[in-house]
């Protein structure tokens, strides 16, 4: 399974960390060896301690170089998980064969020294691709077999035939040397396997989060489609509620609403397919709705707009507002028997487009002001699965002295053409 685009870039992220503190480590390492052959450098000969710095120093230097080159970037380039095995690797090799050249080749390749191209494929799988963990496994077996070579053919190492005898003379067993070899390749094939599988993992738990992803918001745009279709039937049989209450007391008023709801509903059947309208075609429908309330409660309710012309382009859910003007006054100002005004008002402050509607009406004393049934429930809903954390909705006691009932909402400010923020779901339609 190889990484997809969309993984990669995390992939990268996550092996520059590593990069980074692997270094840290290769400079402490380098120190410490620096340091020890300072302290034993007199006891070594001449040739060995300028082995040691011709080998330790350059290593050392590109290790700072590091550090001083790339502290900035985000994500290192990505030939240094090749460039830096390659250097570790070749300079383990070369202080195995200076030790064999100066000294012994069989105390060279005895050295401790010889885990160190362990250390390095076990770091493998954190900082690179499977193939460069691959490439830094053959190498190692490459330059071990290569060395063993060398001091084989320039007679450099005397070779026995039993291991046991190897181990307590001057000689070298070809098989413990194979066997090395060995297990140098399996270290490398575990390395490389261990880097295919972090990559696997990585990828299958990418992409299921990201199937999970879509189906949650499959899910959501769903039911954020049923809540709008809750609307327009809830809707429909107020309006027609009002059309049967002027039968029979005002049939020509009866008539009018009829035909302000058939062009209201043609209006807003042409939006249908919209989670959001610019305000001004909320309003305007609005405008229409109350036309048709306005005939039933002709002496009774009064509506202020109070819209700031500035943000007539901003974006807001179809039908936010109608659901709340209905409530009011059918919950605020109808019980009154002296009628009341609702006022609906719009503006922006910095990144958030502010809405409210407030009546003066008998306050919230019932369950369905409070939030209960499709009005403010549905609009609360809404505005929670479009907008998630990023908007505002508060409802209760109106302001000021006179009372009655007002719902504040917030929402992030943008306009079309403008994308939503990164909480607000995408493709609903």
């Amino acid at each position: 399974m190889e990484p997809d685009d969309a993984i990669r870039p995390l992939l990268a992220r996550y092996r520059t960390r590593a990069e980074r503190l692997l270094n840290g480590v290769r400079a402490l390492v380098l120190l410490l060896l620096a340091i020890a052959a300072a302290v034993y450098a007199p006891s070594l000969p001449r040739a060995l301690s300028w082995a040691n710095v011709i080998v330790l120093s350059p290593t050392l230097a590109w290790t700072f170089a590091q550090w001083v080159l790339f502290s900035g970037d985000e994500v290192l380039p990505g030939w240094l998980s090749t460039v830096n095995p390659l250097v570790d690797i070749t300079a383990v090799t070369v202080i195995m064969g200076s030790y064999g050249v100066t000294q012994s080749a069989a105390l060279a390749l005895r050295s401790p020294i010889f885990l160190a191209y362990f250390a390095i494929l076990a770091s493998r799988p954190i900082t690179s691709s499977t193939r460069k963990a691959a490439l830094a496994a053959a190498l190692v077996v490459l330059e071990y077999a290569a060395l063993l070579a060398f001091f084989v053919l320039t007679g450099r190492l005397h070779a026995v035939a039993s291991p046991l005898v190897a181990s307590m003379g001057a000689g070298i067993s070809m098989l413990d040397e194979g066997a090395k070899l060995l297990l140098l390749g399996v270290a490398g094939a575990v390395a490389a396997y261990a880097t295919a599988w972090q990559e696997r993992l990585l990828t299958s738990y990418h992409r299921q989060a990201r199937d999970r992803e879509q189906l949650e918001g499959e899910l959501a745009r769903a039911e954020l489609r049923s809540l709008k279709l809750q609307l327009h039937p809830h809707f429909l049989f107020n309006a027609l509620n009002t059309v049967t209450a002027l039968l029979a007391s005002d049939p020509r008023g009866a008539e009018r609403v009829v035909t302000a709801l058939s062009e209201l509903l043609r209006f807003s059947l042409r939006h249908a397919g919209d989670q959001e309208i610019a305000l001004e075609r909320e309003v305007e429908v609005l405008h229409r709705y109350v036309d048709i309330q306005q005939l039933r409660f002709p002496d009774r309710l009064q509506v202020e707009f109070d819209i700031d012309p500035a943000v007539a382009g901003a974006l807001v859910p179809n039908l936010l507002l109608q659901p709340l003007v209905e409530n009011a006054i059918r919950h605020g100002i109808a019980p009154r028997a002296t009628g009341g005004r609702v006022r609906v008002r719009a503006s922006r402050e910095g990144d958030r487009l502010h809405l409210s509607v407030c009546d003066n009406g008998v306050g919230a004393t019932r369950g369905a002001r409070a939030g209960a049934g499709v009005g403010l429930g549905n609009t609360r809903a809404r505005l929670r699965y479009l907008y998630g954390d990023g908007h505002e909705f508060r409802a209760g006691a109106g302001d000021g002295d006179e009372g009655g009932f007002a719902v504040h909402i917030a929402i992030p400010y943008h306009e079309g053409g403008v994308a939503l923020p990164a909480t607000v779901l995408e493709g609903v339609s």
